[in-house]
């Protein structure tokens, strides 16, 4: 376990008014409600994207919400009048533990782990937006809570229930281009590096600023932080990758049964200019090594924040979506609505008989494996941690300057004497926890 990690030995403290102990949660595993009957569920963050996800899940009991802006969590508010009211989750999960089956958890990347981790300590089923934590460590955390305590959970991403993305895994996994030993994927545009604030105005009357800012270091309140800006500040998100990884890897790591890199890298090494100590990059250009495993041989897999028209280019394809598959027989471009395929041969290759089934609703398969239903397709354990995981490696590795050799299974890095303080988070006073 990483040296920073095995220096926290004290839980999360609550605030005041709550009970020692508390984080620990209960010993209570999950249980699955009947088929018939109605989820009791909590929603943590409801504006924005959380709006959306609590449509998701609208059809159960929605029995609490927890935001801390009156102002984006409003509507919903009013339309589940009947719903108890928090701005702090930690007070909502200890008052209504008897009430709660379930927790969606739609808040900043860096207020992921603290509510999904003490949601599974207490036995609930976790439905949590991409990409899962705010850093490796976390993510791994999450993902091996979730298979101590037998819980349903699902990662936001949402649009692994496309049909398109299912004929294009059939496509990649029927052999139609060969062995596959190369993946690119990319997501463009230069969005990062923000202006840094000039101006700091007092704290919207709306805002609960303290509880915004969770476990990370204490900074005065911005405009340019909150509420939208977070996601290309270090602090508080991911950059494009957290934005946008977990989407579109979902299509290699899906076709191919990818898990954890055994190596991350640079296709391009950052100037010292790029690398900002602050805010996210404007553009990225990164790789994993994959040695072989069921379901692929070894193979690179290519992840750029940035244009992937020197990679269609190169294997002389027309661009098309956000991913390159490069097999031995040709390429099969994609996006997440369908595929492409160029055979060197020239042929037109008959696509595959479909075998991946419809999904019943992106939301709905999490509501089914809730209620004792089949495993939901982007569960934590089997799935989304490894990929979410390496999400935030790719990160790593640009904010430190160089790659790295990654030991999965013991959580090691090597190689990389700077790589540390990019996988293990340093939480403030107050949301220390030790590791599960």
């Amino acid at each position: 376990m990483p040296s920073q990690a095995k220096s926290r030995r004290n839980f999360l403290k609550t605030s005041a008014a709550l009970t020692g102990g508390y984080w620990l949660g209960t010993s209570t595993l999950a249980t699955a409600a009947s088929p018939n009957e109605k989820l009791n569920v909590a929603c943590i963050g409801v504006g924005g994207r959380g709006s959306a996800n609590v449509g998701g899940v609208s059809g159960e009991n929605i029995v609490a919400m927890c935001d801390v802006d009156e102002t984006k969590a409003g509507k919903r508010f009013q339309q589940f009048d009947k719903a108890n009211k928090f701005q702090d989750f930690r007070v909502m999960l200890d008052k209504l533990d008897k009430q709660i089956d379930a927790v969606v958890i739609s808040t900043p990347d860096h207020m992921h782990f603290h509510p999904a981790r003490q949601a599974m300590l207490m036995g609930k089923h976790v439905y949590c937006e991409k990409p899962l934590a705010h850093s490796a460590w976390e993510c791994r955390q999450l993902t091996k809570l979730a298979q101590k305590q037998h819980v349903a959970t699902q990662l936001g991403n949402q649009r692994h229930a496309n049909p398109g993305m299912a004929r294009t895994v059939e496509a990649v996994r029927s052999g139609m281009i060969g062995d596959v030993t190369e993946v690119y994927c990319a997501i463009g545009g230069t969005r990062g590096m923000p202006a840094m604030p000039k101006e700091f105005p007092p704290v919207p009357s709306n805002l609960n600023w303290e509880l915004w800012q969770g476990p990370v270091k204490e900074r005065p309140y911005s405009p340019e932080y909150c509420p939208y800006k977070w996601r290309f500040w270090w602090d508080y998100g991911t950059g494009e990758t957290g934005n946008w990884g977990c989407h579109i890897l979902d299509i290699p790591f899906w076709a191919l049964q990818l898990k954890y890199p055994n190596r991350i890298d640079l296709d391009v090494v950052p100037s010292a200019e790029d690398i900002d100590p602050l805010r996210t990059p404007k553009s990225m250009k990164t790789r994993m090594e994959f040695g072989a495993e069921e379901g692929h041989g070894p193979l690179t897999l290519h992840w750029w924040h940035g244009s992937l028209k020197e990679a269609f280019k190169k294997h002389n394809t027309k661009p098309n979506g956000n991913t390159l598959f490069v097999g031995d027989k040709g390429t099969i471009s994609a996006g997440f609505d369908g595929y492409k395929v160029t055979m060197k041969d020239g042929s037109t290759p008959t696509p595959p008989e479909q075998s991946i089934p419809k999904s019943p609703g992106f939301h709905k398969e999490w509501i089914q494996a809730c209620k004792g239903g089949p495993r939901s397709t982007c569960d934590f354990v089997e799935y989304t941690g490894p990929l979410a995981e390496s999400v935030l490696l790719a990160n790593a590795a640009f904010r430190s300057g160089s790659g790295f050799d990654w030991n999965a299974t013991a959580f090691e890095a090597t190689g990389n004497d700077k790589i540390e303080q990019f996988l293990v988070p340093d939480f403030r006073p107050g949301w220390e926890v030790d590791a599960i």
